[in-house]
């Protein structure tokens, strides 16, 4: 039996998983906002000036862009459950250790660590969501990114307080939330070791035993084969039009009778290119803006509003309103997304509260500051809504998690120049008035691409077409 059909018998295991869920997803932004909340403290500790500043808040893209692709081929070895608290323990190493590195370099190199366990969580959690839950993606999105943003704004409100009540000054400020890594990493080693999480091993004992992984009756389609996991979709109510014929020629299917599963690998090599989907292209660039937005939002706004002559502490209650604004957002935009057959509409809207946002911010930081970081923390919700349209541009679990790690590595990539070249600008005119427009021009051609990914289509239709 498979790990979805014993969660299907009993509803323990996949409450047990939704626990380690939320837990994940809280660690996926405190490695940011708690350096954004102790910027300037940081960067007088360490020397550092506005540029490796800004090579600082674009570690997150890097990392992202680089390990991105290699997330999934990581959980097809050892299994999602594996790496996810891998990378738990690897964000809980990073954020212990950066703060006593003693130089620039070391605290970079750490946070690298740090990130890069953030990386494969950014991934693989749009995976276990289908894995998992294939009936609920949407609030289960919203779920997690609701903890995420939470977790974005607890840290934001509570890094200052923290340092001043330690005593310590900024170090054990950011140090001290390592400890909700560790804590989250630890449901994670249990999950990794149940029957079924370690997708090949499961192939191979299969193989030997001259058998197929388990794939349950009933309109169940596995997604193994390319994904490397043993999940499985339930198909329900009407197919979307095409979908027959989609299940019909996939490469997944066997044919009956056969002894044994092809690889992964195989599977990959005859899989039409994800680049080939404009479709694919589209959510990429608007991943990819919005995460420049959102990490420079992340990394700089307290430094902003504390440069305009707001304190520490009310500088970052600020951030933590533009990150709380996420978590009712995060749950209502996957819900409202999965209603609408475009999504385009409500792109433009959360491009229209960003625009509104950052003129307020350039004109009046101090005096509308409030309403400024309520705007932008509803622009930020482009993420959880980038999610979903990756979950609803693929029709398959397969095809999800090649969309997901394309959209995400492309994605951050385009989004790393942009923290690098805020932190030049910041240094060089010693103002925010040329780095906050750059992030109000930013916001055009995200819209432009979220409405061309928002159409109403899969990446596999136009794989077909082509």
């Amino acid at each position: 039996m498979t790990g979805t059909a014993r969660a299907a018998a009993s509803p323990w295991p996949r409450r047990f998983l939704a626990l380690g869920l939320v837990l994940a997803a809280l660690n996926l932004r405190p490695a940011v906002t708690g350096l954004g909340a102790l910027m300037e403290e940081v960067r007088d500790g360490l020397g550092m000036n506005g540029t490796v500043a800004g090579l600082l808040t674009s570690i997150p893209s890097l990392c992202f862009a680089v390990l991105g692709p290699a997330a999934p081929r990581l959980a097809r070895r050892w299994g999602p459950a594996a790496v996810v608290c891998a990378g738990l323990a690897a964000v809980a190493t990073g954020l212990a250790l950066r703060p006593f590195a003693g130089g620039v370099a070391g605290f970079l190199l750490l946070s690298a660590l740090a990130l890069a366990g953030i990386a494969v969580g950014n991934v693989l959690m749009p995976v276990v969501v289908k894995r998992w839950f294939p009936d609920r993606v949407g609030p289960m999105t919203g779920l997690y990114s609701m903890a995420l943003t939470g977790g974005a704004a607890i840290t934001a409100a509570g890094t200052v307080p923290l340092a001043d009540a330690m005593g310590g000054g900024w170090r054990p400020g950011l140090a001290v939330w390592a400890l909700l890594a560790l804590a989250a990493a630890l449901p994670w080693a249990v999950i990794s070791r149940r029957p079924g999480e370690r997708p090949e091993r499961a192939a191979r004992e299969a193989a030997v035993a001259g058998t197929v992984p388990d794939r349950p009756s009933g309109g169940i389609a596995s997604e193994g084969a390319a994904t490397g996991t043993t999940s499985e979709r339930p198909v329900t109510g009407t197919a979307p039009k095409g979908a027959e014929r989609a299940e019909a020629t996939t490469p997944n299917a066997a044919p009956h009778g056969a002894h044994a599963p092809r690889s992964a690998d195989a599977d990959d090599a005859r899989a039409p290119r994800i680049t080939s989907s404009p479709t694919a292209w589209a959510l990429a660039v608007f991943f990819g803006l919005q995460a420049t937005g959102a990490y420079i939002t992340m990394g700089w706004m307290p430094q902003i509003f504390r440069d305009a002559g707001v304190s520490a502490s009310t500088a970052g209650l600020l951030a933590a309103v533009t990150m709380l604004m996420g978590v009712p957002f995060s749950f209502l935009l996957p819900r409202l997304a999965a209603r609408l057959r475009n999504q385009g509409p409500l792109v433009v809207a959360l491009v229209a509260c960003g625009l509104v946002g950052y003129t307020g911010l350039w004109l009046a930081p101090v005096g509308g500051s409030w309403a400024w970081a309520v705007l932008l923390g509803i622009a930020n919700s482009s993420f959880p809504l980038a999610l979903t349209m990756i979950g609803m541009r693929a029709r398959t679990g397969a095809g999800v998690v090649r969309l997901s790690a394309f959209a995400q590595s492309v994605g951050y990539l385009i989004s790393i120049p942009g923290p690098l070249l805020v932190g030049r600008l910041y240094q060089q005119t010693g103002g925010w008035g040329l780095p906050i427009a750059l992030l109000a021009a930013l916001m055009v051609p995200q819209a432009v691409a979220g409405v061309l990914a928002g159409r109403n289509r899969s990446v596999e239709d136009e794989f077909r077409i082509r």
